[in-house]
C-alpha cells in the first residue's frame, strides 16, 4: 500500500514542490539495529533487521504473493471488486493472518483495487470489472507481526496495446529499480533509475506516493520515492526492509485524491499502472520476499 508523500507537514509539501530530489539532499539519516521480537516504533529511524526478521517477512511475503496468485483467475469481466476484497479477506484469515488494512486509518477493506486510471488505493465496491480494464491489486497480510506488502497488474479481456504497453514498462520499472537495491547504493538510484526509463517512454511517475520502510509496522522509514537523482539519499545497508511500488502513468504524473479521502486518480484522466515488491537488503544484493511461488510475475497470467 503505497504511503502518501509528505502528508502531514507544510515543510513536506513545500520540499516536493520543488521536486522529489531535494527531499534526499543533505538528509541526515539514523539507523538503528532492532532485536526482532521487540516492539518497534515510528519514529523515523531506518531499522536493520536480523536473521529472524528476513524469517519473518519470507512467510509474509510468501502469503502474499499466494493470494495475488489466487486472483489471477477471478479478475474476469463481470466480477465486482467488492467479491475479490472476500476472497483476499477470507484467504488471508484462512492463513492465520489478518488484512493489514482492515481497519487503518478507518479504512473498512482488505486490498485496494485501483482500475484505468485510479492510481491506488482504489475501495472495493459493487463495481464489476469490464472488457479492457487494467487493474492493480494490493494485498498486505499481517502475519505472526510482519507485513508483506505487494501488488501487482491484472488485465480484462481484451485489453488495448496502449494499455498493455504501460503495464508492461511498469513492470520493467519495478525490476529496475530493484536492480539498484544493494549494500552501499543510495535510494535516490533507485528512483532515478526508475524515472529514467519511464521517461524514455514519454510516461509520468507518481510524485504524491512513494515506498515504504516496513516490518513489524505497516509503514515506517524510509520513503522510497520513485523519481530522484542517482547517489542521493540514505544509504542501503544490510537489513533494511521497504517496499518499491512505482506508479507510472500514460499522461502526466499529476494526481488528485476524491473525496471519499482515500482513491487517488490522474488529473488527466489517463491510465495508470503499479507494481509492488517487499525486499530486504542483504550482504551483497536483495532479497525480494514477494515473489510469485507461480511464476505469475506479471499478466497475461497462464492459469
Amino acid at each position: 500500500m503505497a504511503q502518501f508523500l509528505h502528508a502531514d507537514t507544510q515543510i513536506g509539501r513545500v520540499i516536493l514542490a520543488i521536486g522529489a530530489q531535494a527531499r534526499y539532499l543533505g538528509s541526515m539519516t539514523d539507523y538503528v539495529t532492532v532485536d526482532d521480537t521487540e516492539t518497534v516504533l515510528r519514529d523515523g529511524t531506518i531499522k536493520l533487521h536480523g536473521p529472524a526478521g528476513f524469517a519473518g517477512m519470507r512467510k509474509a511475503g510468501c502469503l502474499a504473493a499466494e493470494i495475488l496468485d489466487a486472483l489471477a483467475p477471478l479478475v474476469q469481466p463481470g466480477v465486482t471488486t467488492a467479491a475479490i476484497d472476500d476472497v483476499v479477506r477470507q484467504m488471508t484469515l484462512d492463513a492465520g493472518a489478518v488484512p493489514a488494512t482492515l481497519g487503518y486509518r478507518g479504512y473498512a477493506h482488505s486490498c485496494c483495487i485501483s482500475i484505468n486510471h485510479v492510481v491506488c488505493h482504489g475501495i472495493p465496491s459493487e463495481k464489476t470489472f469490464k472488457d479492457g480494464d487494467i487493474v492493480n491489486i494490493d494485498v498486505t497480510p499481517l502475519l505472526d507481526g510482519w507485513h508483506g506488502d505487494s501488488s501487482r497488474m491484472y488485465l480484462v479481456g481484451d485489453v488495448p496495446l496502449k494499455a498493455r504497453r504501460l503495464v508492461d514498462v511498469t513492470y520493467e520499472c519495478l525490476m529496475i529499480g530493484i536492480e539498484q537495491a544493494r549494500p552501499g547504493a543510495r535510494l535516490g538510484d533507485i528512483g532515478a533509475a526508475i524515472q529514467a526509463h519511464a521517461e524514455r517512454q514519454r510516461y509520468g511517475v507518481v510524485r504524491d506516493f512513494c515506498g515504504h520502510g516496513l516490518g513489524r509496522l505497516f509503514h515506517d522509514a524510509p520513503e522510497v520515492i520513485h523519481a530522484g537523482r542517482a547517489g542521493t539519499g540514505p544509504e542501503l545497508r544490510p537489513g533494511m526492509f521497504f517496499t518499491i511500488e512505482p506508479m507510472i502513468n500514460l499522461g502526466k504524473p499529476a494526481v488528485k485524491i476524491l473525496d471519499d479521502g482515500w482513491t487517488a486518480v490522474t488529473r488527466d484522466r489517463s491510465l495508470s499502472a503499479q507494481f509492488e515488491h517487499s525486499i530486504g537488503i542483504t550482504e551483497d544484493g536483495c532479497e525480494i520476499f514477494t515473489t510469485s511461488p507461480k511464476g505469475l510475475h506479471k499478466p497475461p497470467y497462464a492459469v
